[in-house]
């Protein structure tokens, strides 16, 4: 009995896990592309090597409201270069043809949409520093996925592509 429950819960385990990828997987192949403005810092981490800590303009606008549910949805426009501004909390209204969905979670006073950092390779942050946009592709839901990092111009930053 005790090695059949084992079994189901294990199988539960990973038909989540497998959904929540299928859902990232979908909004990378389906998705909008859209850019968060960000306000990099380039910290280290002993433990996880290199990164990016990625604060965003969008969550610096909708301001930290304590009366929002911890997870939620913030409606934003895309200006003419699909950079996202944030324009209110989503109360399941109707939205117009050019807002769009992000999904939010609230944690104690910050607000977050999307990924809170971007790792590379050890020794490459000077390729990184640069970057002024998180390049995300985003479902209708909501639901978005950091694919890259886009400097001012919008080309994509990092160290350039090597030929072989």
């Amino acid at each position: 009995m005790k090695i059949g429950l084992f079994w189901i819960a294990t199988m539960a385990v990973f038909g989540v896990t497998n959904a929540m990828i299928a859902s990232k997987e979908a909004a990378i192949r389906t998705g909008e592309t859209m850019y968060l403005e960000l306000a990099p810092v380039d910290p280290r981490s002993l433990m996880q090597g290199d990164y990016m800590a990625l604060d965003y303009q969008v969550e610096r606008n909708a301001r930290i409201n304590s009366s929002k549910p911890r997870r939620g949805l913030v409606v934003v426009k895309l200006d003419q270069n699909k950079v996202a501004q944030f324009v209110r909390y989503h109360a399941d209204e109707p939205l117009s043809a050019d807002e769009r969905l992000l999904r939010y979670r609230r944690w104690a006073s910050n607000l977050q949409i999307g990924s809170n950092a971007f790792f590379f390779q050890e020794g490459h942050a000077s390729h990184y520093a640069s970057a002024r946009y998180g390049e995300y592709k985003v479902a209708r839901t909501g639901e978005c996925v950091l694919v890259n990092l886009r400097n001012a111009d919008f080309s994509v930053a990092g160290p350039p592509k090597v030929n072989r």
